[in-house]
Formats: structure tokens, sequence, C-alpha cells
């Protein structure tokens, strides 16, 4: 196509207002196009670090840009260290940007965020929106796992549908968001030794590599090896037990200590559970979960972790409070 012009419109115009550009060849029209998408996901960070909405359009777009992203990526998602791995979210958006201040901006610091961005929080679409711009501008620097509320289902019940209702007047945002979920990792390897995943282990699953062969681009199942993964809980029980929580399984220190031993890794970071004091180790340190926010639901008084990893793979675990900006009161309601 050497010498061929192409005539292509501009596809993140800020203002929406296509511009009509030639070009000698079509590598150079995907050169301007890659240089549009970026230009575009900076503008919508700098936007929604301020807990500013962005346009139904520009949603549209940075989920489109999201999936074909997120389609090349493996179910479980390899991460080199060094690493910070973060807990659930849940709307909390003032709460994410103290994260940030304790953890590192993206992309100097290389994050792993392990599910659970919306629901319960009143922040959930400009938290998750955030997470995804990110994403879009730095996708080897910022990892995410798909959590047990990146769900339509959940997400129906817990707040960001009608959060997403509320302030687009539509549900819209909400349809575009959860065909994303259906696209994010079920899980990250760091390094080989440690593995992240949301929520726990499956009885159908001895091995990281069964992972990779799920079909991960669905809506959560009710039961079966993807749901037990966004679902399960560690528990001080011998071998597997019936989980309250109706979906998943709660799986004990010989279950943990088997698969580690089975896969050759060290640790299993997982979130999913609130930790009050941010973090909680189990099983001789084999399983960790990590919490990222604090005071959850603006009541609960609990601290919050981020489990940084190094080149050596060795841990720190920072915790940290509520922003103090962090409103218990709902965010004024807006259309758009």
């Amino acid at each position: 196509m050497s010498g061929t012009s192409v005539a292509v419109t501009d596809p993140w115009d800020a203002e929406h207002n296509p511009k009509l550009t030639v070009f000698s060849s079509r590598s150079d029209r995907a050169a301007v196009d890659a240089a549009c998408y970026s230009t575009a996901s900076r503008r919508q960070i700098e936007q929604l670090v301020q807990c500013e909405p962005i346009s139904e359009e520009q949603v549209k777009r940075l989920c489109i840009k999201a999936r074909e992203i997120l389609i090349e990526e493996s179910n479980v998602q390899v991460v080199d260290s060094p690493v910070t791995i973060c807990g659930d979210i849940h709307g909390q958006f003032f709460d994410l940007m103290e994260l940030f201040k304790i953890g590192g901006t993206c992309p100097e610091t290389n994050y792993i965020f392990m599910g659970d961005f919306v629901d319960r929080g009143f922040y959930s679409v400009e938290t998750f929106l955030l997470l995804l711009a990110l994403k879009v501008r730095h996708p080897d620097r910022i990892t995410l796992i798909r959590g047990n509320h990146e769900s339509r289902q959940i997400t129906q019940v817990y707040g960001f549908y009608d959060e997403c209702q509320r302030k687009y007047g539509s549900s819209n945002v909400w349809r575009w968001c959860c065909e994303v979920f259906d696209y994010l990792s079920l899980g990250a390897i760091v390094d080989g030794r440690v593995f992240c995943v949301h929520g726990g282990l499956s009885p159908t699953l001895q091995g990281i590599d069964q992972i990779r062969a799920i079909d991960r681009k669905q809506e959560v199942p009710h039961d079966g090896a993807m749901c037990d993964l966004l679902w399960s809980d560690p528990d001080d029980i011998t071998g597997w037990g019936i989980s309250p929580r109706g979906a998943g399984y709660l799986f004990g220190s010989d279950i943990t200590k088997a698969f580690a031993h089975n896969n050759a890794i060290d640790l299993i970071a997982r979130a999913h559970q609130l930790a009050n004091e941010g973090y909680k180790l189990m099983f001789d340190n084999t399983i960790v979960t990590v919490w990222s926010a604090p005071n959850y639901c603006y009541r609960c008084g609990n601290v919050a972790s981020i489990l940084e990893l190094d080149e050596h793979l060795a841990q720190e675990y920072k915790v940290f409070q509520h922003a103090p900006s962090a409103s218990p009161s709902r965010p004024p309601l807006f259309a758009q």
C-alpha cells in the first residue's frame, strides 16, 4: 500500500470535531492514530484525576480501546518485578488517590490491581475509568485483574449500575464497562513466583496452566473454575469447604500449600476480604490478603495496604489511612 493516500478521521478528537487528514501510507496513518489515542488518554487521565466526568462518547471510545489491549493479554498475565500489588478499591476514588501518593504514580510504579474496582463506594465510575485510562496510556505498567464485582449481575445490586444511570442518564456507560469486564485477566504471575488472583483457588484447578485454558470472555458463571477464582476464600479448615457467600469455596492450608508446591510459587496474593490491618498473611506466609480500601464503605474504620515486591521479590507492606478529603456524602449528580 506504499504511496497510496489514505484519508482518515482523528478517532479521539478531544472536542469531537473530526478533522480530515491525508497520509501517504497506512503506516503513517497507524502512527498518527496511535498518537491520537495517546494524546486523548493523557487528557482523560488529567481530567479523571480531578474526579471530573468525561463525556459518554469518550467513555465509549476508551472502552473500545481498552478491549483492544486486554484481548491480547493472557488469562494469567505475566508481570515482571518490581511491582506493587493492590487489593479492592470499591469506588473509593479519593482513597485511590491516597494509594498513588503512597505507592507512586503510574507509569513510574508498575501496578497490579486485583479487582473489585466498583460498587459500594460513591465514585465507581471515576475510579474504573481512571484505571482504564491508565491501562490504555501505559498498558505494560498496569495490570487489571477481574474481581467478583466486575459482573453484570453484581453491579446491578451493589451500586455501579445505579451510579452510571445517575451520572449519565442511561445505562450505556454501565454496558460498555461490563463489556470491558469480560476481557480482564483472571490472574497474574510475577517472575513465575507470585500468583495474584482476586479470590482464591478451585477444586477443579491444580495448575496455573489450567487457568490459561479458561474462556474468560463471558459474564462470571455461577459455578466452576472461573467463578471459584473470583469468589473463593482461605479459611482455617482442612481441604475444601462450602462458602457462606453462596459461590466459590473455602480452602485450607493443605490446599494452598499443595497448589504453591505444584506450581513452584512462593506466594499467593489475593484480595476479596476485608483485612482490618490492611493485609493478612496465612498458612505459614504462603497466602496473603491485600486490602486497599481504607475505612471501607466509609464506616468500617480499617486501614488499607499495598504490597511492594522488589526485583528480588522481597515483600514490603505499606499501610495507609483513608484520604482526608474522602467524604461519606454522595457526590453531586450530573448528566452528560
